[in-house]
């Protein structure tokens, strides 16, 4: 007989402002904004936000100025992702003590299949909670289920330093009665046409047969609508993947039209990308930008190279090249690069220097 699968989603709670009080523990308690330049006067966005500045109605991806208005009296700090990326590596090396079957989602969270263990998932989930509080001084939260979906779910049950577990018999009781914002895969757009649709709920969702979600959300979401609804989610922790670009772009402070100002910026970038590269251990073949207007029209141009490169002038001079299709009409308000086609040195036949 198959053994129920026990899936962990694992979240750490306002990750990069606990790890600024970690830094900073003289702002415990305080209202704490991370975003940008830490100066809500310039561009940028809300990367994330306290538990205390939340109660504000700050958020992640909010302007922020906008953040300001909400909370003038919120502590804000620029973005330290050296920092955040250093503790989250040692985050996920705790998590691969208990269970070598670990799905990376991001720099705060991941997954653990422990379907194989002896121990039980709460007890385990005790314990790497406990390892990493010991280890780094930062708090996460959990969610135990069957399957990847309603792991996560729960994860966000009982923030922040939550356990929570929703087994095969708990739908009813602790999923169909949130509202279907909470399914991870439902964005403000589908939420505001299921409200038109009298959806509210989880539960509202599962209602709904499925030959009338496929009519009216086609066949793909349809099907993912439904099974979201009752708690399906086959899918495998992936323990593997292959990087599919690098990439830095930047918001300028102030919309320009100056040549030399827009020149080096994309130096800039460009060097930045290489230096990811070379960090990676990777080389790339196709080198692209990202330009958009103060109108927020946006244009991208790719370059392809004959050969893969990690080398910061050859990226330069492809992202120089892909400047050049674009004619600057109006004053510029963001600027990226990007590497694509990425290579292993290894792999690559002739490597460049």
């Amino acid at each position: 007989m198959t053994q129920p699968r026990r899936i962990l989603h694992i979240d750490m709670d306002a990750f990069f402002a606990a790890v600024e009080l970690l830094r900073r523990p003289e702002l415990t308690g305080k209202p704490i904004v991370i975003g940008g330049r830490g100066d809500p006067t310039q561009r940028g966005v809300v990367a994330t936000a306290s538990y205390e500045a939340r109660k504000f109605g700050v958020h992640s991806a909010m302007p922020l100025r906008t953040a300001h208005k909400l909370c003038p009296d919120c502590v804000f700090l620029r973005v330290d992702y050296q920092e955040y990326s250093r503790v989250s590596r040692l985050i996920k090396d705790i998590l691969r003590r208990f269970s070598p079957i670990m799905q990376d989602v991001g720099i705060d969270e991941a997954y653990l299949d422990a379907t194989a263990l002896e121990q039980s998932s709460e007890a385990l989930a005790s314990d790497i909670k406990r390892c990493i509080r010991d280890e780094t001084g930062l708090t996460c939260s959990i969610g135990i289920a069957q399957n990847k979906r309603l792991a996560k779910i729960a994860s966000d049950l009982q923030k922040p330093d939550g356990l929570a577990s929703i087994g095969a018999g708990d739908l009813e009781a602790k999923i169909w009665p949130l509202p279907v914002r909470k399914v991870p895969g439902i964005g403000p757009k589908t939420e505001e046409r299921l409200k038109q649709l009298s959806i509210i709920t989880v539960g509202d969702l599962a209602a709904i047969p499925l030959e009338r979600l496929l009519g009216l959300f086609g066949q793909s979401y349809g099907y993912f609508l439904y099974e979201a609804a009752h708690g399906i989610d086959e899918r495998p922790l992936i323990t593997h993947w292959e990087p599919k670009q690098r990439s830095r772009e930047r918001t300028l402070q102030r919309d320009t039209s100056d040549w030399q100002t827009v020149a080096k910026m994309l130096a800039q970038l460009s060097r930045d990308v290489a230096q990811d590269l070379r960090d990676d251990g990777l080389r790339a073949r196709t080198i692209g930008i990202k330009l958009r207007f103060a109108n927020f029209e946006t244009h991208t141009r790719d370059k392809t190279l004959t050969t893969a490169t990690d080398s910061t002038e050859l990226i330069r001079k492809a992202a120089f090249d892909c400047l050049g299709r674009i004619e600057l009409k109006r004053p510029v308000r963001l600027l990226g690069v990007r590497a694509g086609a990425l290579e292993k040195p290894d792999e690559s036949e002739n490597p460049t220097a």
